[in-house]
């Protein structure tokens, strides 16, 4: 490592932390708009949300094509609603668009789309094909010689797709160090937990068998998770692609939630959703 970012402030991660809590409060009202969403799935990577779109990656505000930015993309796109209130914050789209959220004409679906919101790296919710995709845009990088890091988010149901691990092969092979994996370890996917469908342990050894750099961080500790990504970001002397098991809790933040897997796709009555909105605004994470 020839360059040690420092690390966060304490300011900086109270804005952050504030940058989450509106990303929570944010998914609530567009799924109101919607009826149906995944809450806990959004809520289960609100701070890495925060820290890539916030802290970490290069982006200039209101140009969602700038060439030289860092990429983003998704794996679990159905976390999607919890994405489109930061591009309008960062001016990729303008805000009234939120309001007509899943609406017929609206470019805001359920899954995010390339072609139609400016800032989306790339269509995805089909699972297993964001790396592939993000490994492509960072040889491409390569190529042209432009300096982007290209940032992965993958759900840890997804590592029961095969073409992760063609992809993660791809990567190590070609030494493509300016891509970081972030798996969203929070243990549950559609069908129950992730290692009663398959389990996909010990995902450390995996990935360092498949040649990547491998750190393991509280993906809700925004010092801890924000200081590894600047880390690695700066390092410049690694040769390897890195992959950051991010240990996190679906549903996070709202404590009903945290318990009941059935989160992952529903609604939230009036009543429970001012629950949950109190909860969000009180409770320290």
């Amino acid at each position: 490592m020839l360059h040690e970012p420092s690390a966060p402030t304490a300011g900086q991660i109270q804005m952050l932390r504030e940058k989450a809590r509106f990303i929570r409060l944010e998914t609530i009202r567009l799924i109101e708009i919607a009826k149906v969403g995944h809450y806990s799935s959004v809520f289960s990577c609100a701070e890495i949300f925060a820290s890539l779109y916030y802290d970490v990656m290069n982006l200039r505000q209101g140009q969602a094509s700038w060439a030289g930015r860092d990429r983003f993309l998704m794996g679990k796109g159905h976390a999607a609603v919890g994405l489109f209130p930061i591009l309008a914050d960062r001016g990729f789209i303008p805000r009234e668009l939120l309001d007509g959220y899943t609406r017929l004409g609206s470019p805001l679906g359920d899954h995010p789309d390339m072609t139609k919101v400016p800032g989306v790296d790339f269509s995805s919710g089909s699972i297993g094909h964001a790396l592939s995709n993000g490994i492509g845009m960072a040889l491409g990088g390569r190529m042209q010689k432009l300096a982007f890091n290209v940032f992965v988010m993958l759900g840890d149901g997804e590592m029961q797709e095969g073409q992760v691990w063609e992809a993660a092969l791809f990567a190590a092979h070609n030494k493509l160090s300016r891509v970081v994996a972030i798996i969203d370890r929070n243990g549950y996917q559609l069908d129950g937990k992730v290692d009663d469908v398959m389990g996909v342990e010990s995902l450390r050894d995996k990935w360092a068998a498949f040649g990547w750099e491998v750190h393991e961080v509280d993906g809700h500790n925004l010092h801890d998770l924000t200081w590894l990504l600047r880390r690695l970001k700066a390092d410049a002397a690694r040769s390897k692609p890195a992959c950051v098991i991010a240990k996190t809790v679906k549903g996070k933040g709202v404590s009903f939630m945290e318990t009941e897997p059935g989160w992952h796709l529903g609604y939230l009555a009036p009543s429970d959703a001012r629950v949950a909105i109190e909860e969000i605004m009180s409770r320290e994470i």
